[in-house]
Protein backbone atom coordinates (compact mmCIF):
# COMPACT_ATOMS: atom_id res chain seq x y z
CA UNK A 1 0.00 0.00 0.00
CA UNK A 2 1.61 3.44 -0.98
CA UNK A 3 1.98 5.24 2.35
CA UNK A 4 3.86 8.95 2.84
CA UNK A 5 6.11 8.84 0.69
CA UNK A 6 4.38 7.83 -2.23
CA UNK A 7 1.40 9.76 -1.81
CA UNK A 8 3.72 12.81 -1.23
CA UNK A 9 5.48 12.07 -3.97
CA UNK A 10 2.37 11.82 -6.01
CA UNK A 11 0.52 15.20 -4.59
CA UNK A 12 3.80 17.37 -5.51
CA UNK A 13 3.89 15.98 -9.36
CA UNK A 14 0.15 15.73 -9.85
CA UNK A 15 0.05 19.65 -8.28
CA UNK A 16 2.88 20.66 -10.75
CA UNK A 17 1.36 19.04 -13.95
CA UNK A 18 -2.19 19.55 -13.37
CA UNK A 19 -2.72 22.87 -11.09
CA UNK A 20 -5.00 25.62 -12.90
CA UNK A 21 -6.08 23.13 -15.44
CA UNK A 22 -9.76 23.02 -16.03
CA UNK A 23 -11.89 19.92 -15.94
CA UNK A 24 -13.69 19.35 -19.36
CA UNK A 25 -15.00 15.80 -18.97
CA UNK A 26 -15.49 13.24 -16.08
CA UNK A 27 -15.49 8.96 -16.78
CA UNK A 28 -16.17 6.53 -14.01
CA UNK A 29 -15.92 3.08 -14.99
CA UNK A 30 -18.96 2.23 -12.24
CA UNK A 31 -17.04 -0.54 -10.82
CA UNK A 32 -17.55 -0.72 -7.14
CA UNK A 33 -14.15 0.14 -5.02
CA UNK A 34 -13.54 -0.04 -1.17
CA UNK A 35 -15.17 -2.31 0.64
CA UNK A 36 -17.35 -2.88 -2.28
CA UNK A 37 -18.93 0.12 -2.44
CA UNK A 38 -20.07 2.13 -5.11
CA UNK A 39 -18.53 5.30 -6.12
CA UNK A 40 -21.03 8.30 -6.23
CA UNK A 41 -20.74 9.00 -9.68
CA UNK A 42 -23.44 11.63 -10.09
CA UNK A 43 -21.31 13.47 -6.96
CA UNK A 44 -17.80 13.17 -8.72
CA UNK A 45 -19.45 14.94 -11.82
CA UNK A 46 -20.83 17.46 -9.69
CA UNK A 47 -17.57 18.55 -7.85
CA UNK A 48 -15.09 18.06 -11.02
CA UNK A 49 -16.64 19.32 -14.46
CA UNK A 50 -16.43 22.29 -15.56
CA UNK A 51 -14.37 23.41 -12.43
CA UNK A 52 -10.50 24.44 -12.39
CA UNK A 53 -7.65 22.19 -9.77
CA UNK A 54 -6.26 24.78 -7.39
CA UNK A 55 -4.22 22.22 -5.41
CA UNK A 56 -3.70 18.79 -4.70
CA UNK A 57 -2.28 17.99 -1.59
CA UNK A 58 -1.89 15.01 0.91
CA UNK A 59 -3.31 14.25 4.47
CA UNK A 60 -1.96 10.78 5.94
CA UNK A 61 -2.30 8.57 3.31
CA UNK A 62 -4.98 10.29 1.10
CA UNK A 63 -4.69 12.94 -1.75
CA UNK A 64 -7.39 15.64 -1.64
CA UNK A 65 -7.74 17.00 -5.31
CA UNK A 66 -9.51 20.72 -4.88
CA UNK A 67 -11.64 22.09 -7.47
CA UNK A 68 -12.25 25.16 -6.80
CA UNK A 69 -15.13 25.56 -3.98
CA UNK A 70 -15.60 21.80 -4.17
CA UNK A 71 -12.82 18.58 -3.68
CA UNK A 72 -12.00 15.11 -4.66
CA UNK A 73 -10.71 12.72 -2.06
CA UNK A 74 -8.70 9.50 -2.94
CA UNK A 75 -6.77 7.17 -1.24
CA UNK A 76 -4.85 4.57 -3.46
CA UNK A 77 -5.18 1.50 -1.70
CA UNK A 78 -3.48 -1.52 -2.34
CA UNK A 79 -2.58 -0.94 -5.88
CA UNK A 80 -4.23 2.65 -7.05
CA UNK A 81 -2.01 4.68 -9.06
CA UNK A 82 -3.16 8.24 -10.43
CA UNK A 83 -1.46 9.39 -13.68
CA UNK A 84 -1.33 11.98 -16.46
CA UNK A 85 -1.86 10.72 -19.84
CA UNK A 86 -2.52 12.12 -23.37
CA UNK A 87 -5.73 11.63 -24.36
CA UNK A 88 -4.98 9.77 -27.47
CA UNK A 89 -3.34 7.28 -25.24
CA UNK A 90 -5.23 3.70 -24.90
CA UNK A 91 -6.57 3.91 -21.27
CA UNK A 92 -5.02 0.89 -19.53
CA UNK A 93 -7.66 -2.05 -17.93
CA UNK A 94 -8.96 -0.82 -14.48
CA UNK A 95 -9.11 2.43 -15.12
CA UNK A 96 -12.18 3.74 -12.47
CA UNK A 97 -11.89 7.47 -12.87
CA UNK A 98 -10.92 9.81 -15.65
CA UNK A 99 -10.36 13.93 -15.35
CA UNK A 100 -9.88 14.79 -18.63
CA UNK A 101 -8.60 18.10 -19.02
CA UNK A 102 -8.31 21.01 -21.06
CA UNK A 103 -5.28 20.39 -23.09
CA UNK A 104 -5.54 17.18 -24.41
CA UNK A 105 -4.30 15.25 -21.15
CA UNK A 106 -6.17 13.35 -18.46
CA UNK A 107 -5.58 12.43 -14.68
CA UNK A 108 -6.23 8.69 -14.68
CA UNK A 109 -6.91 6.47 -11.31
CA UNK A 110 -5.96 3.22 -12.05
CA UNK A 111 -6.84 0.50 -9.61
CA UNK A 112 -6.51 -3.41 -10.37
CA UNK A 113 -7.30 -4.34 -6.49
CA UNK A 114 -9.81 -2.03 -6.02
CA UNK A 115 -9.22 -0.91 -2.21
CA UNK A 116 -9.25 2.21 -3.35
CA UNK A 117 -11.24 5.42 -2.42
CA UNK A 118 -12.87 8.37 -5.02
CA UNK A 119 -15.18 10.12 -2.82
CA UNK A 120 -16.34 14.25 -3.30
CA UNK A 121 -16.56 16.54 -0.79
CA UNK A 122 -17.58 20.30 -0.41
CA UNK A 123 -14.61 22.09 0.51
CA UNK A 124 -15.83 23.33 3.31
CA UNK A 125 -16.76 20.49 4.93
CA UNK A 126 -13.47 17.76 4.30
CA UNK A 127 -12.14 18.97 8.05
CA UNK A 128 -15.16 16.99 9.22
CA UNK A 129 -15.04 13.92 6.44
CA UNK A 130 -14.97 10.72 8.34
CA UNK A 131 -11.98 9.53 6.56
CA UNK A 132 -9.96 12.02 7.90
CA UNK A 133 -11.40 12.74 11.28
CA UNK A 134 -9.92 10.58 13.76
CA UNK A 135 -6.53 11.03 11.98
CA UNK A 136 -3.25 11.87 14.40
CA UNK A 137 -0.74 14.09 13.75
CA UNK A 138 1.83 14.38 10.72
CA UNK A 139 4.97 12.95 11.41
CA UNK A 140 7.20 15.47 9.57
CA UNK A 141 5.12 18.09 11.04
CA UNK A 142 7.52 20.27 13.75
CA UNK A 143 3.91 20.41 15.67
CA UNK A 144 4.49 16.56 16.72
CA UNK A 145 6.80 16.84 19.82
CA UNK A 146 9.01 13.77 21.36
CA UNK A 147 6.69 14.51 24.71
CA UNK A 148 3.74 14.30 22.27
CA UNK A 149 4.86 11.06 20.33
CA UNK A 150 6.27 9.35 24.13
CA UNK A 151 2.36 10.51 25.85
CA UNK A 152 0.49 9.17 23.22
CA UNK A 153 2.85 5.33 23.65
CA UNK A 154 2.23 5.50 27.28
CA UNK A 155 -1.47 5.98 26.23
CA UNK A 156 -1.68 2.69 24.08
CA UNK A 157 -2.28 -0.78 25.82
CA UNK A 158 -0.67 -4.03 25.59
CA UNK A 159 0.11 -2.99 21.84
CA UNK A 160 3.01 -3.91 20.13
CA UNK A 161 5.22 -0.82 18.98
CA UNK A 162 5.11 -1.81 15.12
CA UNK A 163 1.28 -1.90 15.39
CA UNK A 164 1.44 1.41 16.83
CA UNK A 165 2.86 2.71 14.35
CA UNK A 166 0.62 1.37 11.79
CA UNK A 167 -2.61 2.80 13.66
CA UNK A 168 -3.10 5.95 12.34
CA UNK A 169 -4.69 7.57 15.34
CA UNK A 170 -1.80 8.09 17.31
CA UNK A 171 0.59 9.10 13.93
CA UNK A 172 -0.62 9.50 10.60
CA UNK A 173 0.68 8.03 7.33
CA UNK A 174 3.15 5.39 8.32
CA UNK A 175 2.79 1.74 6.92
CA UNK A 176 4.53 -1.15 6.42
CA UNK A 177 7.65 -0.49 4.82
CA UNK A 178 7.95 2.33 6.91
CA UNK A 179 7.51 0.93 10.50
CA UNK A 180 9.89 -1.69 9.74
CA UNK A 181 12.43 0.92 8.74
CA UNK A 182 12.07 3.55 11.36
CA UNK A 183 12.05 0.36 14.08
CA UNK A 184 15.57 -1.22 12.46
CA UNK A 185 17.50 2.39 12.65
CA UNK A 186 16.14 3.17 16.04
CA UNK A 187 17.60 -0.16 17.01
CA UNK A 188 14.05 -1.09 18.55
CA UNK A 189 12.42 -4.73 18.32
CA UNK A 190 9.29 -4.48 16.72
CA UNK A 191 7.54 -7.15 19.29
CA UNK A 192 8.55 -4.67 22.06
CA UNK A 193 5.46 -2.95 24.12
CA UNK A 194 4.92 -0.06 23.06
CA UNK A 195 3.87 1.55 26.33
CA UNK A 196 7.04 0.55 27.86
CA UNK A 197 9.75 2.58 25.66
CA UNK A 198 11.79 4.72 27.54
CA UNK A 199 11.40 9.01 26.66
CA UNK A 200 14.59 8.86 25.37
CA UNK A 201 13.69 5.78 23.35
CA UNK A 202 10.88 7.08 22.34
CA UNK A 203 12.58 10.65 20.85
CA UNK A 204 15.00 7.79 18.95
CA UNK A 205 11.76 6.34 17.20
CA UNK A 206 10.42 9.29 16.52
CA UNK A 207 13.55 10.90 14.73
CA UNK A 208 14.04 7.47 13.21
CA UNK A 209 10.57 7.70 12.00
CA UNK A 210 11.04 11.11 9.74
CA UNK A 211 14.56 10.18 8.62
CA UNK A 212 13.18 6.89 6.65
CA UNK A 213 10.19 9.04 5.13
CA UNK A 214 12.51 11.65 4.46
CA UNK A 215 14.94 9.16 2.91
CA UNK A 216 11.83 7.90 1.24
CA UNK A 217 10.59 10.86 -0.16
CA UNK A 218 14.18 12.16 -1.70
CA UNK A 219 13.84 8.52 -3.58
CA UNK A 220 10.22 9.43 -4.51
CA UNK A 221 8.97 6.52 -3.07
CA UNK A 222 9.30 2.88 -2.65
CA UNK A 223 8.60 0.72 -5.75
CA UNK A 224 8.28 -2.98 -4.92
CA UNK A 225 4.81 -4.18 -7.04
CA UNK A 226 2.23 -1.89 -8.20
CA UNK A 227 3.12 2.20 -7.05
CA UNK A 228 4.05 4.54 -9.54
CA UNK A 229 3.96 8.55 -9.46
CA UNK A 230 3.11 10.49 -12.41
CA UNK A 231 6.74 11.19 -12.99
CA UNK A 232 7.44 7.12 -13.21
CA UNK A 233 8.31 4.79 -10.51
CA UNK A 234 10.29 5.50 -6.92
CA UNK A 235 13.46 4.20 -6.30
CA UNK A 236 13.78 3.86 -2.74
CA UNK A 237 13.56 0.15 -2.23
CA UNK A 238 17.37 0.28 -3.16
CA UNK A 239 17.66 1.95 0.38
CA UNK A 240 15.51 -0.47 2.30
CA UNK A 241 17.57 -2.04 5.11
CA UNK A 242 15.42 -4.81 6.39
CA UNK A 243 11.76 -4.50 4.49
CA UNK A 244 11.62 -7.55 2.30
CA UNK A 245 15.32 -8.57 3.28
CA UNK A 246 14.50 -11.40 4.76
CA UNK A 247 17.37 -14.30 4.95
CA UNK A 248 19.93 -11.30 3.32
CA UNK A 249 22.63 -10.48 5.82
CA UNK A 250 21.90 -6.91 7.82
CA UNK A 251 23.63 -4.31 6.33
CA UNK A 252 24.72 -3.04 9.59
CA UNK A 253 25.81 -6.34 11.34
CA UNK A 254 26.07 -9.10 8.85
CA UNK A 255 23.19 -10.87 11.05
CA UNK A 256 20.43 -12.50 8.82
CA UNK A 257 17.42 -10.38 8.50
CA UNK A 258 14.02 -12.28 9.49
CA UNK A 259 10.77 -11.90 9.13
CA UNK A 260 7.45 -12.73 12.03
CA UNK A 261 3.28 -12.12 11.40
CA UNK A 262 2.39 -9.47 12.98
CA UNK A 263 -1.31 -8.65 13.08
CA UNK A 264 -1.65 -10.05 9.50
CA UNK A 265 1.35 -8.37 8.17
CA UNK A 266 4.82 -8.95 7.74
CA UNK A 267 7.74 -8.18 9.98
CA UNK A 268 11.03 -7.83 8.92
CA UNK A 269 13.89 -7.05 11.13
CA UNK A 270 17.53 -7.87 12.26
CA UNK A 271 17.94 -9.46 15.14
CA UNK A 272 21.53 -8.30 15.96
CA UNK A 273 20.31 -5.06 15.96
CA UNK A 274 16.89 -4.75 17.45
CA UNK A 275 17.32 -7.30 20.42
CA UNK A 276 14.20 -7.33 22.73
Amino acid sequence: MPELPEVETTARELERRVRGRRVIDVVLSGARLRLGRAVDAAGVDRAARGRRITRVWRRAKYLVIELDDQALLVHLGMSGRLLVHPVALVRPPHTHLVLVLEGREEIRFIDPRRFGLVRPYALAELAAAEELAELGPEPLSPELTAEDFWQALRGTQGARVKSVLLDQRHIAGVGNIYACEALFVAGIHPGLVARGLSRPRAEALLEAVRVVLRRGLENRGTTLRDYAAPDGQGANQQALEVFAREGKPCKRCGRMVRRMAQGGRSTFYCPGCQRR
